[in-house]
């Protein structure tokens, strides 16, 4: 008797769990249709963010790709000295305004042994000319065309426009020869210096680093941000395969026009000359047994006589800190911000010496500087 009243209770406890289940899930299915209600109501106040965004991004390409030229460029070269062969590059370039003349700025690697009537400028809208000269600077891998009368439409640029990591950029260029290809990313950090770039490398560095994806023959093109202005000069990428792993590197605009502006005006690019040399076998570790708190700086290991340098009072075994400004961050830093600082001017130096800094105060003289230029 007992034995029939557990299964009955058994029995009992089964049905009323089946009766409430039914009721269980329509109300968890009813909070589940109201949760992706307000989730999808959600997601079209983004998506209208998103496009407003986009619509941005459509406006920036617009107003920017006619300023964008594809870049083809037929270099003889000689194959183990005996065979001539040619070699053709492609690329990307930038139209730059100067003084009513058009002139395209792309890199050195684009078009270096190349004639001019063997480099060919395509525009957006489909003109095709040679340029009539050109100008070129191997410290920074930038080159410079001027093409003959248009009408082309220039870029906007702007010499003060520094980005900010994370901010929203757009490359345009022509990767594996697809002319005007856009892409999309951010910065991703400023600064980068020390990179090993093609057989001749490159000695002035300041390369902004980017995630948009930048591929052989987005050489040359701009890096623009989302007020229409272009803010660098693409010109390598980071990569394992040779294609895109979103790391590529554009040359700062500040960098790149005064650059241009000089082998345009002067057929050379005009550069200060300390007149040191620098102990690249500086580390952490010397750093802290001289005394300072943290490494950063160059140190100086040779002062020329009548340099810069010597006028100034520098000497063997001081660690600049400070030049014109900047907090030096090591000797490739500083060869850099030498580079391009004014000549003829006092610029303001600390160097750390014997346990404390000094301030100092140094004139720089003109580099010496090799023009490569061609015309036709």
């Amino acid at each position: 008797m007992r034995r029939t009243t557990l299964f009955a209770r058994i029995a009992l406890v089964c049905l009323s769990a089946a009766l409430v289940e039914p009721t269980l899930a329509r109300g968890q299915g009813n909070s589940n249709a109201i949760d992706f209600d307000r989730e999808f109501a959600q997601l079209d106040r983004e998506a209208d963010l998103f496009e407003t965004r986009a619509r941005l991004v459509k406006s920036v390409v617009r107003l920017c790709q006619p300023s964008v030229v594809h870049l083809k460029a037929i270099k003889g070269d000689v194959d183990s000295g005996r065979r001539a062969r040619t070699v053709e590059e492609a690329g990307a370039g930038v139209i730059l305004s100067h003084r009513g003349v058009d002139y395209v700025i792309t890199n050195r690697h684009v078009v270096k042994f190349a004639a001019v009537d063997h480099i060919h400028v395509y525009t957006h809208d489909g003109i095709h000319v040679n340029p009539t000269a050109m100008w070129e600077d191997p410290d920074t891998d930038l080159a410079v065309l001027r093409l003959p009368n248009g009408p082309f439409v220039a870029a906007r640029f702007d010499d003060s426009a520094v980005p900010d990591v994370g901010e929203f950029v757009v490359a345009i260029g022509s990767p594996f020869g697809l002319n005007h290809s856009v892409t999309c990313g951010i910065v991703s950090a400023l600064g980068r210096r020390d990179l090993q770039l093609g057989e001749d490398g490159v000695r002035y560095q300041d390369f902004i680093q980017t995630d948009a994806a930048i591929n052989p023959g987005n050489s040359g093109g701009p890096l623009i941000n989302l007020h229409g202005r272009v803010v660098g000069i693409n010109t390598a990428i980071a990569s394992n395969s040779g294609g895109n792993d979103g790391i590529g590197f554009s040359i700062p605009i500040a960098m790149a026009l005064r650059v241009a502006r000089d082998l345009i005006d002067r057929g050379h690019v005009s550069r200060g000359v300390l007149g040191v040399s620098l102990d690249s076998s500086f580390t952490p570790d010397r750093a802290r047994r001289l005394g300072l708190a943290s490494y950063f700086g160059a140190r100086i290991s040779n002062v020329e006589p009548g340099s810069a340098a010597a006028v100034a009072g520098m000497t063997v075994g001081d660690v600049v800190l400070r030049f014109d400004g900047k907090t030096i961050e090591n000797d490739s830093h500083l060869v850099t911000e030498v580079s391009r600082a004014p000549l003829q001017r006092p610029l303001d130096v600390v160097v750390f010496r014997e346990g404390q800094q000094v301030d100092l105060r140094v004139t720089l003289e003109e580099r010496e500087s090799i023009a490569l230029s061609r015309g036709r």
